[in-house]
Formats: structure tokens, C-alpha cells, sequence
């Protein structure tokens, strides 16, 4: 049985995962995840993505938004390739499209995601909020989800299968800990709302501290929870195989001012709400706060949601 790896272990682990390779100009490479079971994670793509584009832009620009479309599910076990094109360098701005692919079972390179971030050089200006952060318990208060993962696996002895527990109970380097239910956590029909704290399980220092690599662990972490925010006024779960779905877009905008960019090692509230579900889709909203109420991103993201049909 192999040993269960230290905090700071597993934040290296993403660290390394979210690392991306110069292979060539404006080609990259993102390494798989060690112990992938299946579909690759959306948020890797989508964080490993930023990375490449952000390291072509070298002049101090920072990232401020992204949008992406999910084409296809990528497999777990094979490498990434990031393909960068520079659409547009100006005085402020700065935009990159990036175009993730991976080999299908011929060595063709099939495109899985589309990605376009835009970069502005930080400046003063005008500031307003007009949603502050919802009064809700502290984390210091909560229980971490591994907790309720461990509870409801035992639960689901019977149902669950071997990878399926283990892909449920293997240690995470960002701990949770949420207020209210989650899609997996009851069969009950509830508001599409949710609110969830998350960092990462160990502190981020050294080299690797640096606001490019906090804004793709928030990037990561931002496609946790969210699309399950349309399943909970239905009660059924993915979880629970009730559910077939997949992320379709996916779209983040950071707001920190140029002195203080969010730190994905010190908690952060991610309040998620969906509006709407229809026609096998479910549309999703998030905001992102740190500990002293700031907005630091505003997240927004459609999925396919279809109830399973039973043969």
C-alpha cells in the first residue's frame, strides 16, 4: 500500500501538474495527472491553458479574463499539446488564443479546448462592488469535505466501484469545506445555490510564488462545484450515475487591484448560483471572494445535464 502524501507533497504535485513545457515558440506541453482515472479534469485544461499563455506574455501584463469552449473529453494518462497564437500586443492590452489537442487513438492531434485570455498592464481606476460577500460561516467553523466524502462512500459500499472510491477518496491538494449541500451530498431537491470554501492544503512559497500560478489554481479550482450548482433543484447527482453531463464553456474575469492579487493558499468563498436549466444544458454563475469580502472572480459556465436514462 503506498503512503499517503503530506500536504505539502500534494501542492507540489499541482504545482507540477500546472507547469507547463516549452516545446517549441509558442508551443507547450502540460504533463497528465499522475493517478487520472478516465476523462481529464476540465479545470486542469483550463488551468495548464493559462499557463501557456501566459508565459508568452512577458511584458507585465496580467491576465484579466479568459473564455473557453470544451470540444471534446480528454483522456487521462497522455500529455497536452498548447498551441499559442498572438492575435493582438498593444499598450494595455495584449490577447492570446490557445488551442489544446491531444492524440486520438491514430497519433492524429484532435483539439479538446479552446481557450482565449486577455492581459492589461495594471492600472489605477474607478471602483465599485455591487454584490458584497454573503455572511456565512467561517471555514474554521466547517468540517472539509474529505470528511462527507468518507461518510457517504461508506454509505455507497455497495454501489460504488473500485476506481470510483478511490477517485472519491484520494487525497486532493485544495481542501474544501462547504456550508451547505452539494449535488452528491443528499437526494433532496434544493435552491441552486452553494457556497464553498477552498485553498490549497499547504502554503505556496519560493520560486513558485507568483500571482501567474495562483491565478491558474484558481482557474483549476473554479470548475469544482459549479456546474453541479444546476443539478440541485432536480436532487440527482453525477455522483450517483443519475446524471450525464459534461462542462461545454467556461469563462473567468479577475478583479484584485494591481497590489494585491488573490492568493489560491489563503481561503477563498465560492458562492455559485444557476439561474436557469433547460434543453439537456444548465447554465451556472460564480463569484469568488477572499477572507475580507473582496471580489477576486467572477466565474460563469453552461454544461450539458441530462438525466440518465435506465436500460
Amino acid at each position: 500500500m503506498s503512503e499517503t502524501p503530506t500536504n505539502e507533497q500534494l501542492v507540489a504535485g499541482l504545482i507540477g501538474l500546472l507547469t507547463v513545457e516549452k516545446r517549441a515558440a509558442d508551443i507547450y506541453a502540460g504533463p497528465p495527472q499522475a493517478d487520472g482515472i478516465g476523462r481529464v479534469f476540465g479545470g486542469q485544461v483550463l488551468a495548464q491553458a493559462l499557463q501557456a499563455a501566459q508565459a508568452s506574455v512577458t511584458d507585465g501584463k496580467r491576465a484579466h479574463s479568459l473564455h473557453a469552449y470544451f470540444l471534446r473529453g480528454g483522456r487521462e494518462g497522455a500529455g497536452i499539446e498548447y498551441r499559442i497564437e498572438r492575435d493582438f500586443d498593444g499598450r494595455s492590452f495584449a490577447n492570446r488564443r490557445v488551442v489544446a489537442s491531444q492524440e486520438d487513438e491514430h497519433g492524429m492531434p484532435v483539439p479538446i479546448l479552446n481557450l482565449t485570455a486577455s492581459f492589461q498592464t495594471p492600472e489605477e481606476g474607478l471602483e465599485h462592488v455591487d454584490s458584497p460577500m454573503p455572511e456565512l460561516a467561517r471555514p474554521e467553523d466547517l468540517r472539509p469535505d474529505i470528511e462527507v466524502r468518507r461518510e457517504i462512500a461508506d454509505q455507497w459500499s455497495d454501489r460504488l466501484s473500485e476506481d470510483q472510491r478511490r477517485l472519491m477518496l484520494r487525497p486532493r491538494p485544495i481542501e474544501m469545506r462547504t456550508i451547505d449541500r452539494l449535488h452528491w451530498m443528499s437526494r433532496e431537491p434544493r435552491e441552486p445555490r452553494a457556497h464553498t470554501w477552498f485553498r490549497v492544503v499547504a502554503p505556496i512559497t519560493g520560486a513558485d510564488d507568483t500571482p501567474e500560478l495562483h491565478r491558474a489554481i484558481i482557474t483549476y479550482a473554479s470548475d469544482y462545484t459549479l456546474l453541479g450548482t444546476s443539478a440541485l433543484p432536480h436532487g440527482l447527482s453525477w455522483m450517483r450515475d443519475e446524471l450525464v453531463g459534461a462542462s461545454l464553456d467556461h469563462a473567468i474575469w479577475f478583479h484584485s487591484p494591481k497590489d494585491k492579487p488573490p492568493r489560491a493558499d489563503e481561503w477563498l468563498l465560492y458562492a455559485t448560483d444557476a439561474p436557469w436549466s433547460g434543453g439537456g444544458r444548465g447554465f451556472n454563475r460564480g463569484r469568488i471572494f477572499n477572507q475580507a469580502g473582496e471580489l477576486v472572480a467572477s466565474v460563469a459556465q453552461e454544461g450539458m445535464m441530462r438525466k440518465r436514462v435506465s436500460r
